[in-house]
């Protein structure tokens, strides 16, 4: 299936599936969509020092390089696991521009072992920041009462509603510890209904730019 870069509204880039006419990030801004969902309304409502995150949909590793980035900034502490089942290649890696974006170049060799360090085993990139990313669907997730935070970054519902179910939605109540969240981008009421049915106490919030409304969900 052929896919491209392009640029979306704040200068960033994004992986584009024209088949699909589905990007891996908002058109109205990659970075700032990433910063108001998974940072501004996941990351920062986590009163601990000592982290440990599920990404749902690894993709481009954007928000896991921008986690690392306030994790730096913040002194954070910090296990990060990025499920992917089709990961993006180095060449499309290559394209993209997040490292000068976010004027982050003294970090850039981060975001390239973030994408050349191998699959399965568990890389410690700084004294405070880990990273293991497993090549998995998400169906095959049974992680129990491990993680403080999801990133649930999964394609829309519209064109792979099977992720954005009562049974994803299960596993992920399970893998997340006590009074845990998850943070999507989604606001549709059909996720919203599955997520409460499963036990999840989800809040509507404001959306990036381009979206009026996202969801956040406590166990």
């Amino acid at each position: 299936m052929k896919r491209e870069i392009i640029i979306t509204s704040d200068g960033s880039t994004t992986i584009q599936i024209p088949e699909w006419n589905e990007q891996y990030h908002s058109i109205h801004g990659a970075i700032q969509e990433a910063y108001h969902v998974f940072i501004k309304q996941g990351l920062e409502s986590v009163s601990k020092k000592k982290i440990s995150i599920l990404e749902i949909g690894f993709g481009t590793g954007l928000n896991a390089f921008i986690t690392f980035l306030e994790a730096q900034k913040n002194k954070l502490e910090i296990d990060y696991f990025g499920v992917e089942a089709y990961p993006v290649s180095l060449q499309e890696i290559e394209q993209l521009n997040y490292v000068s974006e976010l004027e982050a170049t003294s970090f850039a060799e981060f975001f390239t072992k973030f994408h050349k360090n191998s699959w399965e085993e568990k890389h410690q990139l700084t004294k405070d920041f880990s990273l293991l990313k497993r090549k998995q669907f998400f169906h095959e997730i049974t992680d129990k009462n491990e993680f403080d935070l999801i990133y649930f970054d999964a394609f829309g519902a519209r064109l792979q509603p099977e992720l954005w179910t009562e049974e994803i939605f299960s596993k992920m109540f399970v893998a997340l510890k006590d009074k845990g969240t998850l943070v999507t981008y989604s606001a549709k009421g059909s996720v919203r209904r599955a997520m409460q049915a499963i036990g999840f106490t989800v809040e509507r919030l404001p959306g990036p730019p381009g979206k009026r409304e996202m969801l956040r969900a406590v166990k």
